[in-house]
């Protein structure tokens, strides 16, 4: 083979046949072999051991039921690679195959991955959406209502093609809206990257900024295979839906289709003119709707005010006359007034009567103070009497007990040596006393002195009286060999 080293140029050792090459040789010789062989291979194998590094290169390994191979995509054919590689996924690589000398091995470079076939595509699609239905982004409590009439409706969807103009057709048919249009690419290489864009760009639009906020979102695109509704099932265009402070209506393909972003939205429209017809409602259809409600509305606000009529008459029929009922009332004021006019004279004169005959029974006050006077004046000379004689006798008194000096000294001092005596006999008795010296006094709740220990039983709160104060306790047992109680502070 003419990539293989020539024995010209290989040195021959002495005593020996077999030509000499050195590892930089045989390195080249190979992967000039290896890619002059296999300049061109599409290979199909399942994606393990996938690695994304910081330079923007990958590293991955394909493999199959008998064996495996090094692969690795350049960071420049990333964007052009149609998909996003990842584990377990069952791909056709398309590149050539080289070697890389400083580790003797040898590896696949690829420029291009597709699924293989739709089996390996459905498989993916299966794994994102149970992985996403984990996280709850498919729950149907995270559904939100539509507006009835909205002033705004967006449109994410190729500028080319019949979509967009059966969107426009449909929505100007049935109520003439405003429609916001970002176009973007539906399928290929970045279409997945555009459709997350446009759905994220519509959302951090502000409600009253300079280019209007849509009501609904329509994200739509005409019927294809599955591998051209794949950008509809990229994992960053669902979670971007899910994730949509708008209403979102999914209007991909036709309505035996099914992506995933058809879980994430709000509702889901069989064909891009269905979801027109859900997004706005029939003018014509309004204006009936509205009119039969007057109508409805009138009526009932006639057999309203016909039955108020009727309970008004019915209570009217029910109320006494008028007339009579005043006419009774101002018959029974003039029987009271005069009543009250007869009444009042006699009234006066009964009390007048009454007090005449009070008056005569009363004493002259004249009389009554000169009969007062005379009293008081005859107590006060038997008060004065009785003064002096009291005087008389107390000086009496007073001669009588004129006693030497001396002698009423010696009384005074007898008198108060005695007392002393008594006070110390009453003080050696005295329970204060007693309870100086150490001892103290045992009450129970109702003040009573306790004599005997047996008279306490265990858990009874006592009063112990010490010569400074008292204590409250509670006797918490008897002690057997001295017999005495124990008191718990």
């Amino acid at each position: 083979m003419a990539d293989v080293p020539s024995e010209d140029s290989a040195r021959t050792a002495p005593g020996r046949n077999t030509p000499e090459f050195t590892v930089s040789e045989i390195s080249g010789a190979i992967k000039r072999t290896l890619e002059g062989t296999f300049g061109r291979v599409r290979v199909r194998g399942e994606i393990t051991e996938f690695k994304r590094y910081a330079s923007g290169h990958l590293y991955f390994s394909l493999k199959d039921e008998g064996g495996k191979i090094s692969g690795v995509v350049w960071r420049g054919s990333v964007s052009r690679l149609g998909l996003v590689p990842e584990n377990g996924l069952e791909i056709i690589a398309t590149g050539k195959v080289s070697s890389y000398g400083e580790r003797s091995g040898y590896q696949l470079i690829v420029e291009r991955m597709e699924y293989a076939g739709e089996g390996a595509m459905l498989a993916r699609i299966e794994r994102l959406r149970q992985k996403l239905a984990a996280e709850g982004l498919f729950d149907e409590a995270r559904k939100r209502p539509f507006p009835l009439l909205p002033e705004i409706v967006g449109v994410v969807t190729s500028a080319q093609g019949a979509v967009l103009h059966d969107i426009r057709t449909t929505i100007a048919r049935r109520f003439p809206r405003r429609i916001l249009v970002w176009p973007v690419a539906v399928q290929g290489e970045g279409a997945a990257a555009q459709i997350a864009a446009a759905i994220e760009g519509f959302g951090a639009l502000p409600p009253d900024g300079p280019v209007p906020r849509p009501d609904v979102l329509i994200v739509a695109r005409g019927g294809g295979s599955l591998e051209d509704l794949m950008a509809f099932n990229d994992e960053a265009v669902v979670r971007a839906a899910a994730a949509c402070p708008i209403p979102l209506l999914s209007a991909v393909g036709h309505e035996t289709d099914t992506t995933l972003i058809d879980f994430a939205s709000d509702r889901r429209a069989p064909t891009p003119t269905a979801a027109a017809e859900m997004a706005v409602p029939v003018r014509l259809d309004l204006l009936a709707q509205i009119e039969q409600r007057a109508a409805a509305m009138a009526g009932g606000l006639a057999r309203l005010c016909q039955t108020g009529r009727m309970r008004l008459d019915r209570a009217v029929a029910g109320l006494p006359d008028l007339s009579s009922v005043t006419d009774t009332a101002r018959m029974r004021l003039d029987d009271r007034i005069h009543r009250l006019e007869m009444a009042l004279p006699s009234v006066m004169a009964l009390k007048r009567s009454v007090l005449v005959e009070t008056e005569r029974h009363l004493p002259v006050p004249l009389a009554l103070i000169t009969q007062r006077a005379g009293k008081l004046a005859l107590a006060g000379s038997e008060l004065g009497g009785a003064i002096r004689r009291s005087v008389e006798r107390s000086a009496a008194s007073c001669k009588a007990l004129r006693l030497p000096a001396g002698r009423l000294e010696a009384l005074c001092r007898e008198d108060r040596l005695r007392l002393e005596a008594l006070a110390g006999r009453l003080e050696s008795v005295s329970p204060q006393s007693v309870l100086a010296r150490g001892y103290a006094m045992v009450t129970d709740d109702a003040g009573h002195p306790v004599t005997t220990a047996a008279s306490l039983s265990a858990g009874k709160r006592v009063t112990l009286s010490f010569a400074d104060g008292q204590k409250a306790a509670r006797i918490e047992g008897q002690r057997k060999e001295t017999s005495q109680q124990i008191f718990d502070f």
